[in-house]
């Protein structure tokens, strides 16, 4: 099968770092062109990350002597691939600006940025999850007047350590939830090294991600209507969301009342059988079993379980009856995996076999 030409833009950043570690020989995509910033333009991609390559895995030679192309440049970039994943660290208006810019052009756009999460006809996608709200691409591409290129987004990375575990639970009628998310370092882009200060420490706040943790399910459990996305009403959704000196892994602790309560062997059978179409397609990053439940009371834990299925599984553990809700449970996803470069691909996957990049 021959490969689509992909390009990378923010490539020099954390996430678009991620990227390429997932993107090398993968069976679906060949990296033809990375972008990133007017000041890194020109220069070979090992000098433009030299000293800053975040990663575990040494970055792979493949990659090493690419010329960065200014994430500007559409032309270009139109000129050396088929579709781009997006992760630029740019202004809000600024980021959803260039990436119309390149759909216009006819370049689909795959985005890891919360910039067009709430533009009514582009579906921000969990795959396992709410792949029929691809079907907006079409009211999309009328808006833009394009025959080929579109924009996709994933959700933010908080809600996936909760939201898949919830969403084969909603059948018994989901009424409040109460979610507090203790995130990694790595959700913010950086190391220990950069931030000593996070050594020892855990800081309560994390600028606009409490309303995205509240807001976004209710979009990712919407329904298509007329072209568009229409949220959910319910259920009411209440968080905190903290950083805690992790280096990657999202943990969150969840508290959930239904209108018809289920019993937990209920709740255990739905999480383990829980499939969704890139299982189904057997999609090259689709974890095999989505939802794994611990029976430890110590798990799951960052450190041993943010790794499960290649970072693309989701972790739960410590379901329980509650005093005050129905149930209370732990939940866990990588977050710059499942959460964010990995969660991408997989929809670029399915983007794929379902033939939106024809």
């Amino acid at each position: 099968m021959e490969r689509i030409k992909v390009g990378v833009v923010g490539a020099t950043g954390m996430v678009g770092q991620r990227f390429l570690t997932l993107l090398e020989n993968h069976p679906y995509f060949e990296v033809a062109a990375l972008a990133a910033s007017a000041k890194s333009a020109g220069q070979r991609y090992e000098d433009a990350v030299r000293g800053r390559w975040k990663m575990k895995t040494p970055l792979p030679r493949c990659f090493a002597d690419m010329v960065i192309v200014d994430a500007e440049d559409v032309g270009k970039m139109g000129q050396l691939c088929s579709f781009v994943f997006c992760a630029v660290n740019m202004k809000k208006e600024e980021i959803k600006s260039l990436e119309e810019k390149y759909a216009r052009a006819e370049i689909p756009v795959v985005s890891n940025n919360s910039a067009n999460r709430w533009t009514p006809d582009v579906p921000m996608v969990v795959p396992e999850i709410n792949p029929e709200h691809l079907e907006v691409i079409k009211t999309q591409r009328a808006r833009l007047g394009t025959r080929r290129g579109f924009i996709a987004v994933k959700p933010n990375c908080s809600i996936q350590s909760y939201v898949p575990a919830l969403t084969p639970l909603r059948k018994y009628g989901i009424t409040e939830v109460v979610a507090t998310t203790y995130q990694a370092i790595s959700g913010a882009g950086k190391t220990f090294n950069e931030w000593p200060e996070m050594i020892d420490n855990v800081i309560p706040y994390i600028g606009g991600e409490e309303e995205k943790s509240e807001q976004e399910p209710l979009r990712v459990w919407g329904k298509v209507e007329n072209g568009v996305i229409v949220k959910a009403e319910k259920p009411l959704i209440t968080t905190q969301c903290i950083r805690v000196p992790v280096t990657d892994g999202h943990t969150a602790a969840v508290f959930v009342r239904f209108e018809h309560k289920p019993t937990k062997e209920q709740i255990l059978e739905d999480w383990r059988t829980f499939r969704g179409l890139p299982q189904e397609l057997k999609l090259p990053h689709a974890p095999e079993q989505f939802i794994t439940y611990f029976e430890e009371e110590n798990r799951p834990q960052a450190a041993l379980d943010r790794e499960i299925y290649g970072g693309m599984g989701v972790s739960v553990g410590r379901l329980r009856e509650d005093t005050l809700f129905d149930y209370k449970f732990v939940g866990l996803s990588h977050n710059t995996l499942r959460g964010a470069a990995g969660g991408a691909v997989l929809i670029a996957e399915l983007l794929f076999r379902q033939g939106y990049f024809d």
